[in-house]
């Protein structure tokens, strides 16, 4: 079995890798290439301590495998992040683990992935303002993965929590991006792409303060009960979604669905292909849901373990 620290995924992993394998998770997604298990949540021992595990198989390319996340209220107090990450892949033939991976840092490059094949997708043409909604630890890795495909112009950031934006303006400005702090109102009618990453449970905005042509990537609501989005916005745009069963139980679509249970969501793997147009004009706003699919995990984890192995970057135990 080959153990795999996120120090060396560091050395390895890329927007480019990460962008190519997660485009590979939704086509076979779509295509039906593959199995998603539903979710599990679960909790820790102690009040505040969650967990929720994602598992599927991808058969044309022979992978299994899950992953945890955890969130442990109290990891900062000891110096490391209260949110974990762990895939583990399978043996086809055994069934046994074949490879762990410490993917914290892999799943933050997974998740923004999503959104940028989404965005490189449906958002129009010529957008070049990025606006995002969220300053914490995966907004950094939202917003240079969206840089990194569109020619973006300005990036405006709204938090409740100024230091946060402040920090992560720091951070982006060593990358070269230079973004500026902006009340949410002024972010979402300027923007051409908006990123919602938050762990919101009530709307962040007014569905009035979105222009048309916008194109709106949601990251995070990943179970029920979050949203960052007004339902009036949802029913009257057009929706796309890395697992459309999973976004009306699980994603930012539940509250529409509730209200409408004839929702029309898109995956977005069938633009990928070329079997839905995707956006048809530039008035229309477009909405991706990401919920997150175990398929990403696994196409991501196997892509960074090939080139870990044949690197001498994973360390290989008896099992």
């Amino acid at each position: 079995m080959h153990i795999l620290s996120e120090e060396n995924i560091k050395k390895i992993a890329n927007q480019k890798i990460a962008f190519d394998a997660v485009e590979q998770a939704f086509i076979a997604a779509y295509q039906q290439k593959g199995n998603i298990f539903p979710v599990v949540h679960g909790r820790g021992c102690d009040e505040g301590n969650t967990f929720s595990v994602k598992s599927g198989n991808l058969t044309d390319l022979r992978i299994s495998g899950l992953k945890t996340g955890s969130y442990w209220a109290g990891n900062h107090l000891k110096g490391i992040p209260n949110h974990g990450t762990t895939t583990i892949l399978l043996d086809e033939g055994t069934g046994f683990a074949r490879a762990v991976l410490n993917a914290g840092y892999l799943n933050g490059l997974r998740t923004a992935a999503a959104n940028a094949v989404a965005s490189n997708s449906l958002a129009r043409n010529d957008a070049s303002t990025l606006g995002v909604l969220g300053a914490g630890h995966q907004a950094i890795f939202e917003i240079k993965a969206i840089c990194a495909i569109r020619h973006i112009k300005k990036v405006l950031i709204h938090s409740r929590n100024e230091k946060t934006v402040s920090k992560a303006m720091m951070e982006l400005a060593s990358s070269g991006i230079f973004a500026e702090y902006a009340d949410s109102e002024t972010v979402c009618r300027q923007a051409d792409i908006l990123v919602t990453v938050t762990g919101a449970r009530e709307a962040l905005f007014d569905a009035a303060w979105i222009k048309p042509g916008t194109h709106i990537s949601a990251m995070g609501a990943d179970q029920p009960g979050k949203r960052e989005l007004p339902v009036e916005l949802v029913l009257k745009s057009s929706l796309f979604a890395d697992y459309p069963p999973q976004s009306r139980v699980n994603g930012e679509f539940e509250a529409a669905y509730g209200e409408n249970p004839d929702l029309d969501i898109t995956a977005i793997g069938a633009v990928l292909v070329g079997e839905h147009d995707g956006r048809t004009d530039d008035d229309q706003i477009t909405i991706f849901d990401s919920s997150g699919i175990a398929l990403q995990d696994l196409c991501v984890a196997t892509a960074v373990l090939d080139i870990a192995i044949e690197q001498g970057l994973a360390q290989e135990v008896d099992f």
